[in-house]
Parts: C-alpha cells; structure tokens; sequence
C-alpha cells in the first residue's frame, strides 16, 4: 500500500538534499504514518487505518465517526 494517510491524504514530497558544498540531490519527505486500530461504537467493530500523527491527534480531538465522515466527503478515505 502507498505511503498516503488515509485521513488527511498526506502523501511524501520532494526536496533536495542540500551539502555543505551547496550540491542538490533529490530526496523525500515522507508523512509520519502510523497503523493504528480504532473502534467504531456505531458499528460495534475495530477498523485499522494507516494514517499520520496529525489525523490521530485529529480524531483524539473530533472523534473518530466525524473524522471518517468528513475523510469520506473530501474523498481521501479508502477502506
């Protein structure tokens, strides 16, 4: 599977690798991925999610069944 947070839909990026003698070679950032089980009262079930750190203090914070609906609506969500 790719290397995208199934929340957020971060993704790697690409920069540079910058030497002391200012020469450039490409490089990725990767994202901060994390596969992680919630569970979802609503469904009585666990599902898992491979998301970022960012989509995890996210759902700490909003919820896990209002994360997904809005992961859903953005279309970022691919279970």
């Amino acid at each position: 599977m790719a290397r995208v947070c199934q929340i957020t839909g971060k993704r790697p990026q690409v920069g540079n690798n910058v030497s002391h003698a200012n020469n450039k070679t490409k490089r990725r950032f990767y994202p901060n991925l994390q596969k992680k089980r919630f569970y979802l009262p609503e469904e009585d079930k666990w599902i898992t999610l491979k998301v970022s750190t960012k989509a995890i203090k996210t759902i700490n914070k909003h919820g896990i069944t209002a994360v997904l609906k809005e992961a859903k609506a953005n279309g970022n969500l691919v279970l």
